[in-house]
């Protein structure tokens, strides 16, 4: 039975009685923000409206973005991307499970030195992809050369945010790249492993 999403109470400030409110609207007031499914418009849309108005908010305190995602949609990801280097906050991300394709896309976005996975994260690149099977052959000719547009413009922003030569990153755009955080670390896409917490909970 699914539980819905979990309710928290959160007191206004001015205000003398908490209200409860849903745990994410709780977790953007701290400035923690969330994509844990496929890139579309309409998640693009809502994490690029609360970058943009957290960030009028209050400029000096920075941004988390956590990701888990299996990828998604070119376009409203770049939009996402976009967003990300345009507000004067800094944009922490944090690789939480999976980031691959658009997810991963998004997790090198960060701000430089504060991108960070956790330490049984998945991270995988790879070359934009569509489906052709409904096309007329201009349009294919037309969705073909956008593609490689495209294509160039992620590889020259892996090329530029991870240091690594464009022979490199071409070459493990060709297929599925799987990586673990070190190994995406070792890559330049994140620049920090979390330490796992060995406390004791009880």
């Amino acid at each position: 039975m699914p539980i819905g999403v979990p309710k928290v109470p959160f007191r206004i400030p001015g205000e003398d009685d908490a209200v409860w409110v849903d745990v994410y609207n709780r977790l953007h007031r701290e400035r923690l923000l969330f994509l844990g499914q496929p890139v579309d418009t309409e998640i693009a849309n809502q994490l690029i409206g609360l970058m943009i108005y957290l960030s009028m908010e209050d400029e000096t305190r920075d941004l988390y973005l956590f990701i888990n995602s299996p990828g998604g949609w070119v376009i409203p990801g770049i939009g996402i991307f976009d967003t990300m280097q345009y507000v004067p906050t800094d944009v922490h991300t944090v690789c939480i499970g999976l980031a691959a394709s658009m997810g991963s896309f998004l997790l090198v976005g960060g701000e430089i030195t504060k991108r960070l996975a956790f330490p049984h994260a998945r991270v995988m690149i790879h070359q934009p992809a569509s489906t052709f099977y409904e096309a007329q052959t201009g349009e294919f000719f037309l969705e073909a050369e956008e593609l490689l547009k495209l294509r160039e413009t992620l590889t020259r922003v892996y090329v530029q945010r991870t240091g690594k030569p464009l022979w490199v990153v071409s070459e493990d755009m060709e297929r599925d790249a799987f990586m673990s955080a070190t190994e995406a670390q070792a890559h330049g896409i994140v620049d920090l492993v979390a330490v796992e917490n060995t406390g004791d909970f009880t």
